[in-house]
């Protein structure tokens, strides 16, 4: 993007059967998460508008207390938001979460939200919306779902036990 201009363009919502973009976030421990180094393994992006809102922590939360699933699934989920690592790094302490990755789409602001098309420029922040990529790193589900709701984490799981190996 050469200007501001063209930043505020909402994309395309990327689509099943699109090629996941590749990026690289910090999460609240400082820690690069880059999505192709997870090659082989699925991935759930849980995209989620802020840290310290009660549906956003209800969220995060079921990605933390199905860790063991995921696992046992060849999946690494990840909550991705537009905070900064100090601020995941206080949200995670105070949720309890120690073992999933809060990624920061810190700076530049929202920049993979928008990747996926799913940066709602008008607020600020992404929209609530789960994203699965497959091993082979392309997208093989999308669901936005409204801002004020948590998302049903057991379609995600049923959706992921229902993927053949690709």
């Amino acid at each position: 993007m050469n200007s501001v201009g063209e930043r505020m363009r909402p994309q395309q919502i990327i689509q099943p059967g699109d090629p996941a973009g590749n990026f690289s976030l910090k999460d609240q421990n400082d820690k690069t998460f880059d999505l192709f180094e997870n090659m082989g393994k699925r991935t759930l992006l849980s995209f989620h508008p802020l840290a310290w809102t009660p549906f956003c922590a209800a969220q995060m939360k079921s990605l933390e207390d199905n860790l063991d699933t995921f696992t046992s699934l060849n999946t690494v989920a990840v909550g991705i938001s537009v905070d900064s690592i100090p601020c995941k790094k206080a949200w995670a302490e105070n949720l309890s979460i120690s073992k999933t990755p809060l990624l920061c789409d810190f700076w530049p602001h929202g920049m993979v939200a928008e990747q996926y098309g799913l940066f709602r420029f008008a607020n600020g922040f992404s929209e609530r919306a789960n994203v699965i990529v497959d091993e082979k790193q392309r997208v093989v589900f999308v669901k936005v779902y409204p801002v004020h709701s948590v998302p049903d984490i057991q379609e995600v799981i049923t959706f992921i036990k229902n993927l053949k190996i690709s």
